[in-house]
């Protein structure tokens, strides 16, 4: 089976007034995506998600020119094949690095759906794994800045829900911080994880002022405190404190993972399947974490394409830790793009899909609904 096209979908939506969360990187005002559909000389048809690296545009010219041409016409079950093609074209010479793995993975995820399909089998099966449930933790755009007694609130209506882990939005300042997740540990009481996430927006000085309250407040992990590469502020800021760093949403393939995990500055790793390589790459991230005995928490990004193949990559490994459950109140990203694309539980866990591939059933006319929106999605 040969593919025979790759086109990219880049797909936007104004988020509704008053719904904007402000977190580190900005005020969410709209949401961007860029969808990968492959067609095979077959007849099946795969979809993917590359992560928009807040150039949608960008990212689907990319695909649609220099990645499209490089594997057109190879076989679509060849999933390593099409991987290295493109490393060795694209990333490891005189390529765009980020904006290239990002490519990559919408095509990645794309051939799984593909052979998924092939197969009439579920991704997770064909990696091996099982409908196991995995934990989930109340995340996405959400829990973002705002008044103490609002945001416990807010995080109190997610655990009603069912989830039994919240992350908040941290790296406004130290002082606010502080009183934010003092106020939702208060709310909650000891029983539920509380997690927090800076989006790179700490110093090694604000983590110095910050541990000691994290780490009365029991907090699971802190998330992205520094920049990606910022290796050696992870390593100062690792040892000020009990609550573990975490990281690698902005982190691409197993290579710079690499250095990530053995500097052992960080207790998570989190690899975004739409951004560090697609479902491939991430599979031997995760097996390199489980040889350094670290969980594998991958970040979630806007559709429920990634949301799905996430799922099935944590129920195919055996270090498998959160999902990252999107709560955002209003994501017809996550809900039409292809269905619901999990549900949590009473215990606060999610499912894999059962459907072949995928198992989502894509509305191409939802798609075509929602085109690019030029313009920043954070201000």
């Amino acid at each position: 089976m040969k593919i025979r096209s790759i086109k990219a979908v880049p797909i936007s939506y104004r988020v509704p007034q008053g719904q904007n969360v402000t977190l580190g990187i900005g005020r969410a005002v709209k949401r961007d995506a860029v969808l990968v559909k492959v067609e095979t000389d077959e007849g099946i048809t795969g979809w993917g998600e590359a992560h928009h690296g807040r150039a949608p545009g960008a990212i689907a010219r990319l695909i649609d020119t220099t990645i499209s041409e490089l594997v057109a016409g190879m076989d679509a079950f060849d999933a390593v094949g099409v991987w290295n093609r493109v490393y060795q074209m694209q990333l490891a010479s005189h390529g765009m690095g980020a904006a290239a793995a990002m490519a990559l993975s919408g095509l990645d995820i794309a051939l799984w759906d593909i052979r998924g399909k092939a197969a009439g089998w579920p991704i997770y099966r064909l990696l091996a794994g099982a409908a196991r449930p995995i934990r989930a933790y109340a995340g996405g755009i959400s829990l973002g800045y705002q008044a103490p007694e609002s945001l416990a609130e807010e995080a109190a209506g997610y655990v009603a829900q069912g989830y039994r882990a919240v992350k908040l939005r941290v790296g406004d300042s130290v002082k606010r911080d502080i009183a934010r997740v003092e106020a939702v540990r208060e709310r909650l009481g000891d029983e539920i994880d509380i997690l927090v996430d800076a989006n790179t927006g700490y110093s090694v000085a604000d983590v110095r002022r910050v541990m000691p309250a994290y780490d009365a407040c029991d907090v699971g992990w802190l998330e992205e405190p520094f920049p990606a590469h910022d290796y050696r502020s992870y390593a100062a800021g690792a040892s000020l404190g009990n609550v573990p760093l975490a990281a690698g949403e902005n982190h691409y393939t197993r290579f710079e993972f690499t250095r990530l995990i053995e500097e052992g500055a960080v207790g998570f790793v989190q690899p975004d399947l739409s951004k560090t390589g697609g479902l491939t790459e991430s599979m031997r991230i995760a097996a390199m974490a489980s040889a350094y005995k670290l969980s594998f928490n991958p970040h979630t990004s806007a559709t429920g394409i990634n949301m799905a193949v996430t799922i099935h990559a944590l129920a195919a490994v055996d270090n498998a830790g959160y999902f990252e459950g999107d709560v955002a109140k209003h994501n017809p990203f996550r809900d039409e793009v292809g269905g619901i694309p999990y549900r949590i539980d009473q215990n606060g866990c999610v499912m894999p899909l059962e459907g072949p591939g995928l198992g989502l059933e894509i509305d191409e006319k939802f798609i075509a609904a929602h085109p690019l929106i030029d313009g920043p999605c954070y201000v």
